[in-house]
């Protein structure tokens, strides 16, 4: 029994995913109700020692300890709202319903891993399921976001299963304890650890590595954007954490991820502004915020002894960065269907103050992960600039907090008819929202207030109020399910103060440029000074472009030089060729007696020579 109980989060969505395909009636609802076993082994906790499953397969091993179970409870919970929020989509694809289900059983399975093949087998299961989310709309802009998601997910796995086999051979094991400790002391043991940082950086939005995610998440249906941003890109970091060598300092390593995460940090929040589609900036807020933890994770790897505070210092930053975005992705949703077209107000209100825990605003949630997150970093490095460093962690809430206000003048108008009455509006991202209804057929209550008795009505609306309420306040519990390591902060004046300036800053930068806007008008036309999404990938397309020009140049004048050499060929041999004078020196060069003659020759010449060169 207790072997069933630690194997349902993930064998619960496979065997949905199989009645998904052959049960319409059940489809709507399975992806809902899977990711419950994996809720109530996080709240409850491991029952007992993990069971022994050599039998199964190659040999599995299940954990949960203080850095899983908090991913874990995160991760089900999201799980079980976007299934919740895509139960008209499931109901009517029963493809989606599948993949949804599959990939949720690799993301669950990765954070249930005691070991590095179950590791790999899970992650390699959500990576390529995950691709039949990202396609589902099969437009144009989808089918190129999943061509570029493929490419990096193949990357990635190359350099992870080529990490795997060399970690497990040089240590002769599969647990996590041995392999970091192997990678820590063996030759080339930080080369093996690049592979890994790859395959793993990949998933977690490292730059340069995270074109993919700016067109994944607009490209997909809005409860698959949730689970990419909230759940699926936390598997790259748990890598980290479970295989770096987190116990010795990683010096190069260490600082390499330091200088990447805060450049994401500050690349997500300077592109993410540029964008008018909400989910592409998001997605930018996904990587700015990853920045944050690959930061943390490269101070861990520059530091000795760090693997206790970085794991669960990130843990608890990336639930608390998972609940708010995964509700920030479905308000989005909320928005585009109009169900709260009448309450847009109270929506904007809810979105702002889900922002302002992102952005670590004092007392919130966030506020509890950030502080966490900042303390850890300035107890374990150990370079220079450590103030520097400290103050541009803080300093990115006021990033974020621009972020978001650019979000809600992306949404500060209800979707209209064009008689300017409130009306449902469907748009492409697949998310499941209610049908557009024709003109006249405009649900009555969405033009009262009347609307919190009809949640139970609107999946959609009722899984992200859920998700923003844990946003707001899930922080404050994180030491239930983390240890007494992840601590909650002290309500102090510094430390509120800390939280305060950041977002203040933001707010005054925000107000000003609503000023300048209201009285000079200076908002730039649609599409200028926008970047487009896949930033890194306009510099890839345009030096492939920049190569095939060349190389249409160049082919002329590579044609004419092969022809010529052809033609001096076809010379040569023709002017050039053996007759019966050659023959004869050939015949008797062969001799035995004319070939030693010159042997002797030429050794005596070599003899002459060194005697002059003395």
């Amino acid at each position: 029994m207790s072997a069933l109980w630690w194997l349902s989060p993930v064998l619960l969505p496979l065997l949905a995913a199989g009645v998904a395909l052959v049960s319409g009636r059940a489809r709507a609802w399975l992806p809902a109700v899977a990711p419950l076993p994996a809720l109530l082994l996080a709240v409850t906790g491991p029952p007992g020692e993990p069971p022994e499953l050599s039998w199964l397969l190659i040999g599995l091993e299940l954990d949960l300890d203080g850095i899983g179970r908090p991913l874990l409870l995160m991760s089900a919970l999201v799980w079980a709202a976007a299934g919740a929020a895509a139960r008209r989509l499931c109901a009517t694809d029963r493809g989606f319903a599948a993949l949804f289900l599959v990939t949720m059983a690799g993301n669950l399975g990765v954070l249930i891993a005691g070991d590095l093949i179950t590791l790999y087998a899970s992650f390699a299961v959500m990576t390529y399921a995950a691709y039949g989310l990202v396609v589902h709309e099969r437009s144009p802009f989808a089918v190129r976001a999943g061509r570029v998601y493929m490419v990096l997910a193949v990357l990635g796995e190359v350099a992870l299963l080529a990490g795997v086999m060399l970690t497990v051979g040089i240590a002769d094991s599969t647990a996590f304890e041995d392999i970091a400790g192997a990678l820590a002391v063996t030759d080339g043991g930080r080369a093996i650890g690049g592979l890994l940082v790859v395959g793993f950086g990949i998933k977690a939005g490292l730059v340069p590595l995270h074109l993919w995610l700016p067109l994944a998440h607009p490209a997909a249906p809005v409860a698959a954007s949730a689970v990419l941003s909230a759940a699926m890109i936390k598997a790259g970091l748990l890598g980290w954490l479970r295989l770096l060598p987190l116990q010795e300092a990683w010096s190069g390593w260490g600082q390499t991820l330091l200088v990447l995460g805060l450049t994401g940090a500050l690349l997500g929040i300077v592109v993410g502004l540029t964008q008018r589609d909400p989910k592409v900036l998001l997605a930018y807020s996904s990587i700015s915020q990853m920045g944050l933890l690959i930061t943390l994770v490269g101070v861990g790897l520059a530091a000795s002894d760090a693997s206790g505070p970085t794991g669960l210092a990130a843990a608890g930053y990336a639930v608390h960065h998972g609940l708010a975005k995964a509700a920030l992705f479905l308000g989005v949703g909320v928005y585009t269907s109009g169900a709260l077209a009448a309450a847009h107000r109270m929506y904007l209100g809810a979105t702002a103050l889900v922002g302002l825990s992102l952005a670590a605003a004092p007392l919130t949630g966030g506020w509890v992960a950030k502080q966490t997150l900042k303390g850890t970093v300035e107890t374990l490095y150990v370079g220079p600039g450590l103030a520097g460093l400290s103050v541009a962690l803080t300093a990115t809430g006021a990033g974020t907090t621009l972020l978001i206000g650019r979000l809600l003048r992306l949404l500060r108008e209800p979707p209209e008819l064009p008689e300017g009455r409130p009306k449902p509006v469907r748009v492409a991202t697949g998310s499941g929202e209610e049908p557009t209804p024709a003109d006249g057929d405009t649900p009555a209550f969405l033009g009262t207030p009347r609307l919190l008795p009809r949640l139970a009505e609107r999946p959609l609306v009722g899984s992200w109020s859920l998700l923003t309420a844990a946003a707001l306040v899930g922080g404050w519990g994180l030491h239930r399910f983390g240890g007494d390591a992840i601590a909650t902060p002290e309500i102090e004046v510094a430390s509120l103060w800390d939280g305060l300036w950041p977002v203040s800053l933001g707010l005054l930068l925000l107000a000003g440029v609503a000023w300048r806007r209201h009285h000079f008008g200076l908002d730039p036309p649609p599409g200028r000074g926008e970047i487009p999404a896949g930033d890194v990938l306009l510099l890839v397309v345009a030096a492939g472009h920049r190569l095939r020009v060349m190389a249409r140049r160049v082919e002329p004048v590579a044609a004419r030089t092969f022809e010529t050499l052809r033609d001096t060929r076809e010379v040569a041999e023709h002017r050039i060729r053996p007759g019966p004078g050659l023959d004869r020196v050939e015949e008797l060069i062969t001799r035995w007696r004319s070939a030693g003659i010159l042997l002797a020759l030429v050794g005596a010449a070599l003899i002459v020579a060194l005697a002059l060169g003395r």
